[in-house]
């Protein structure tokens, strides 16, 4: 009897009617905890602050309190010195805003402590903290974002889209775009081509789809279109399920040259004549070249009609200028190589 009820269409859907309630209510309970412990760690820090500043206790005082903490609640964590110490720097960075005092508490004391240690601006610390609310990134992810600088490439490609594309569309589709996009997970030569990159960034395209950011959803490599007769083929092509409409991606392993502009103009008027349904959104284009000049794309995209985006990439990001000296120069490596050889 119990197998022919599993079977029954009207009991799976039930089943996983239940089961989705049950998560979402799962879901629930872990943020209602989260937000309980956090508010409970901003008032311990608040208090440790206050009472720091009314005594001479010093350090001490911290020891102290996590030793006696420890004792009275052996199966509790987050007592630790260690952790008490960053409460009260997590505290003293947030406590002049009132914005972030509001978000801090919607994801895990985990995630806050990525930021803490790897942020120090307030504005850019929002930025992630509303990021990994919006996209629900784990804290890999989180210190991923951090580490390639998302805050200060997002948004900052140059576009036509506030001329082409209508409010709230074309600020989210500002958002979508990176500059530069950083490829450093790819294994090819510095003077590659088109066809190189494309194949390196197909290969990795888990690892692509993130560097793009949340909504891309990869349709297709070298997609054809046939126009009278005539078969075009785009690089790749894009679905942007926040955006709701067809993505077309150019590459260029060269500088920017105006001529790029209206191959592109030309691919998204055709996706948008032969792909898109009525539901979608209109086709955006993005071009990612080598390198660009900034007044020449700006007149490149003053007169095209369809919304695109031109972004830079690189290849490996630069090293701190800590790391530069300690490491061998080519004209060193190659002495050394030479000397070897004798």
């Amino acid at each position: 009897m119990s197998v022919l009820i599993r079977k029954d269409k009207e009991y799976f859907s039930f089943i996983q009617d239940i089961k989705q309630r049950v998560q979402r209510s799962q879901i629930k309970a872990a943020v209602s905890i989260n937000q309980e412990l956090l508010q409970l760690y901003w008032d311990m820090a608040a208090r440790i602050v206050e009472k720091q500043k009314q005594t001479s206790w010093g350090d001490g005082f911290l020891e102290q309190l996590s030793k006696d903490l420890q004792e009275e609640f052996p199966d509790m964590k987050g007592f630790s010195l260690r952790n008490l110490k960053y409460m009260r720097q997590w505290f003293l960075f947030w406590s002049e805003s009132s914005i972030g005092q509001q978000l801090v508490a919607q994801i895990p004391w985990g995630h806050n402590l990525v930021i803490l240690g790897k942020v120090k601006d307030c504005e850019e610390a929002v930025f992630y903290i509303q990021k990994t609310i919006q996209n629900n990134w784990s804290r890999a992810v989180l210190t991923h974002q951090i580490e390639g600088s998302l805050f200060q490439r997002e948004g900052k490609a140059i576009t036509n889209f506030q001329a082409t594309l209508p409010k709230p569309q074309s600020d989210l589709a500002l958002q979508t775009i990176k500059d530069p996009y950083h490829f450093d997970f790819l294994a090819i030569r510095e003077k590659h081509n088109e066809k190189e990159l494309e194949d390196a960034l197909v290969e990795q395209v888990t690892k692509f789809l993130l560097e793009l950011g949340a909504g891309f959803s990869f349709i297709a490599r070298q997609y054809k279109l046939t126009v009278n007769d005539d078969d075009f083929y785009i690089d790749l092509l894009f679905y942007h399920v926040r955006l709701h409409c067809y993505v077309v991606v150019e590459l260029k392993a060269v500088k920017f040259k105006p001529e790029f502009a209206g191959k592109l103009n030309f691919y998204v008027s055709a996706v948008d004549g032969i792909l898109k349904a009525e539901p979608d959104n209109p086709t955006v284009g993005i071009l990612i070249c080598k390198s660009k000049n900034k007044t020449v794309v700006e007149y490149a995209l003053k007169d095209v009609h369809k919304p695109i985006g031109v972004s830079e990439y690189t290849l490996t990001r630069n090293l701190p200028d800590e790391f530069k000296s300690s490491l061998p120069s080519i004209e060193e490596i190659e002495a050394e190589l030479e000397c070897g050889d004798e």
